[in-house]
């Protein structure tokens, strides 16, 4: 059978896609490890791994087992009844979180960070707090979701444009500002504050030292609940395999999604003891989350993603991908600074050069490489946490000409 070109394919999506995307102009059509390939056979170094959530690389033999033994079982059965797999992946995130008490299972990230805002009020009306005590701080440059709830969350006025008028009850701040967030509680109106411990889609930007113990201390000192968005950071990309294990903070809520499916939809909450028993029966649904498939996926990706052999791999391999950037921006000079955490790393274009990291990964794509931006004057690195030190370098080779060819240009 021919393969179509790729010009019909995408033809395809340009007439019948709702035109909210601008995919590049190529078709991925299979993948192994860190390096996938099109559909007119050329290949690619994977460093966007799906916007981090391919965490164990593509065609991982264990994920596909798990998938093909459960497909042979049973797909979907809902939550009116039980299956074995939602059962042990609860078990399993509360005991490798250390301090959840309950899950609640859904399909996305956007749907885990509705569940925690859902939470938040419902805990807070349990509290005799009447609506206009039910606000949660959030900070600019934060991205939460494109639901309406979580878009509003979300504190960047370029998500929100149009879709007016957004929910009530957010407060947003200054990300990093610890004296603005002591004084958004003088208030007395903040029921939760929500974070993200390293922000993603705002520039790959870490919590500053200290912040997130701060946040910690100040929820605790004014009864409200800390609520942590790991949905990008989390599932041993930082090196650890809850990101706030860092920072050595306790929270309420932690919402999961991306990595913790490597690649099969999957979302998560998981409930503190403050508010692991405040939704009763009728209080939240999905049909389908909690899947078995996505399920079974989840537990074998779960287990490998906090072995020590994955979390020493992020720690060697963003140290390489920090070292090659080093000696690219010595030859090129286009960075401002380099940041992150584990093998979530944000490069930040220079003034020259700002407003122009979507060239770049056009130019990227050109030379076999997969890239991500974080906004228009960030270049984004989020690999499979599995990559080789072979691919690593293969990537930032390729890495190296991109940028030589768009400085050219």
């Amino acid at each position: 059978m021919t393969t179509p070109a790729t010009s019909d394919l995408t033809a395809l999506g340009k007439q019948y896609w709702l035109p909210v995307y601008k995919p590049r102009e190529l078709v991925l059509d299979h993948g192994k490890g860190a390096r996938v390939w099109d559909t007119e056979g050329r290949d690619y170094i994977d460093f966007g791994a799906g916007i981090a959530v391919n965490a164990l690389g593509h065609g991982d033999p264990d994920l596909r087992a798990a998938l093909a033994a459960q497909a042979d079982k049973l797909w979907h059965a809902s939550n009116v009844f039980y299956t074995e797999p939602p059962l042990r992946l609860a078990e399993e995130l509360v005991s490798a979180a250390g301090f959840a008490e309950r899950v609640f299972l859904c399909n996305s990230g956007a749907e885990a960070n509705e569940a925690a805002i859902k939470l938040v009020r419902k805990w807070a009306a349990a509290q005799g707090r009447g609506p206009e005590r039910r606000v949660i701080v959030t900070f600019r440059g934060s991205f939460h979701g494109r639901t309406l709830a979580t878009v509003t969350a979300t504190a960047q006025p370029k998500y929100q444009a149009g879709y007016e008028p957004l929910p009530e009850g957010f407060r947003y701040l200054d990300f990093n500002d610890a004296g603005a967030l002591e004084a958004a509680f003088a208030a007395g109106d903040v029921a939760a504050v929500m974070l993200e411990p390293v922000q993603g889609e705002g520039g790959v930007v870490p919590a500053a030292p200290g912040f997130l113990k701060r946040a910690r201390e100040l929820c605790g000192a004014h009864g409200a609940l800390l609520v942590l968005d790991e949905i990008q950071c989390g599932m041993g990309r930082t090196g650890t395999l809850f990101a706030h294990a860092h920072d050595h903070v306790r929270p309420d809520i932690v919402t999961l999604a991306k990595a913790l499916g490597c690649g099969f939809p999957i979302g998560a909450l998981l409930a503190g003891p403050e508010v692991a028993e405040v939704m009763q029966y009728g209080a939240h649904g999905t049909t389908f989350g909690g899947n078995p498939m996505a399920a079974a996926v989840a537990r074998v990706a779960l287990r490998k993603l906090g072995s020590a052999e994955v979390l020493v791999n992020v720690e060697r391999q963003a140290n390489d991908l920090r070292a090659g950037l080093a000696h690219i921006d010595h030859e090129l000079h286009l960075f401002d600074e380099v940041r992150g955490r584990g093998l979530m790393i944000g490069a930040v274009l220079g003034q020259a050069h700002k407003g122009r990291a979507g060239e770049i990964l056009d130019h990227a794509a050109a030379h076999g490489l997969l890239l991500l931006q974080a906004g228009p004057d960030v270049l984004r690195f989020v690999p499979p946490l599995t990559i080789s030190d072979e691919e690593t370098a293969e990537g930032l080779k390729r890495l190296r000409a991109a940028l030589a060819a768009f400085a050219a240009a």
